[in-house]
């Protein structure tokens, strides 16, 4: 498995996908600003649509689905990932010292449901009365569980140089990064084809990106999204390795203004095909400052890189980098429509094929005008899977695409 991508819509042939579980059910209007949460779901009825949505990816491109909860137990059976994991989940508690009793009392699945779900000490004294914790109340997280696991797509990115994995800004998030990466480098399906250009190797505390600020332009250009979420040291230092690794030429920062509506690049704007992009009425004009990598000077295998200030909007970018630019904006531009369709990620869906992509059935006028252009548009249910504010993009990773 070659894994690079080099577009944003050849036809789907695997995605990582995460089934909603324990973890939303963790979710109270009391704690779900804490863990990062937008609203407080219905799981039942969450994962009848994520199964409608899996099910449909698999009837219409024969795509292998991934599913993180069975390669994470996978990759669990070797101990010493399961012991750095479990470390890492148990540090912001301060309750490292649980390691062992976890790891001797609970199976390899139970483990895997403590780093997703999370696990309480009420939990843990049923499997081990004799738990030392005498600081935290019962009903309290050991480990906190992670309601935003079903977004694949931030975790990490895979470019046409290979995989950034994610230094996510929000530390309550950064375990979803931490499972992706222990399950890339290390299972057996994936652990022989990883490129990895950020962070370094032996990096401390890497600047912060997030995979849903990572468009691919073109086989030669990528875009990357200066954003509440992501850093403009961590863009520089993902510039120079794709830019050392050769094959982007170009790497662009789009620099977003920090509001919720602009989280992430890719809830600006979507690429369907290789000149068909569906945007948020106005979203590339209000961008108007971005900047662009290329490589000043390679001397003695050192590779040097220099940064233009570009006096012209993502638009101009867009139009300069994909030739006869189509551009549809959300609910074809109506504004009351196109507002209400954002909030749930109209502009969010996700490409399955050119000019074919899986949208919310909740963001009508933005399907029809989807449709009018020529596009196929696979609508899956969305009342519940909407709540995390993340479309159909969000929750997936794709691994594997036809090349363009």
């Amino acid at each position: 498995m070659n894994l690079r991508l080099n577009s944003e819509f050849g036809t789907l042939k695997a995605v990582l996908m995460h089934r909603p579980a324990k973890e939303i059910d963790r979710l109270t209007p009391y704690n779900k600003d804490y863990l990062l949460f937008e609203d407080v779901p219905y799981l039942e009825a969450m994962q009848k649509e994520h199964d409608v949505f899996t099910n449909l990816i698999k009837e219409t491109t024969g795509a292998t689905v991934f599913r993180l909860r069975e390669l994470l137990t996978q990759t669990l059976t070797n101990r010493g990932i399961l012991e750095k994991l479990m470390m890492q989940a148990l540090q912001p508690s301060n309750q490292t010292h649980l390691k062992d009793y976890i790891l001797d009392r609970l199976s390899t699945a139970e483990c895997a449901t403590a780093l997703t779900a999370g696990v309480k000490v009420h939990e843990l004294k049923r499997k081990i009365p004799n738990l030392p914790v005498t600081e935290l109340l019962d009903y309290a997280f050991i480990i906190p569980p992670s309601p935003n696991l079903y977004f694949q797509r931030d975790p990490m990115a895979i470019t046409p140089g290979g995989i950034i994995f994610s230094s996510m800004k929000m530390e309550g998030r950064q375990r979803e990064a931490n499972l992706l990466r222990a399950i890339f480098e290390n299972h057996p399906n994936f652990k022989d084809h990883v490129n990895q250009l950020y962070p370094m190797i032996g990096q401390a505390n890497p600047p912060s990106i997030e995979g849903g600020d990572i468009i691919i332009l073109s086989k030669k250009a990528v875009a990357i999204g200066n954003s509440e979420r992501t850093d403009e040291k961590a863009i520089y230092q993902v510039a120079k390795a794709l830019l050392a690794e050769g094959t982007v030429e170009r790497v662009y920062e789009v620099h977003l203004p920090h509001r919720r509506n602009y989280m992430h690049l890719d809830t600006v704007f979507t690429i369907l095909d290789e000149n068909l992009v569906l945007t948020y009425p106005d979203a590339l004009n209000s961008v108007l400052q971005t900047s662009l990598y290329t490589i000043k000077e390679i001397q003695e295998d050192k590779v040097h890189i220099k940064r233009q200030v570009l006096k012209e909007s993502l638009l101009t970018v867009l139009e300069r980098e994909i030739q006869h630019l189509e551009i549809l904006h959300t609910a074809d531009g109506n504004p009351d429509y196109s507002m209400r369709e954002q909030w749930f990620d109209g502009a969010n869906v996700f490409a399955i094929g050119p000019r074919r992509v899986i949208s919310y059935n909740r963001n009508k006028h933005t399907n029809a005008a989807l449709r009018n252009m020529g596009v196929e548009v696979l609508e899956i249910p969305s009342s519940e899977l909407s709540r995390g504010l993340g479309g159909p993009r969000c929750m997936t990773m794709p691994i594997s695409r036809s090349k363009i």
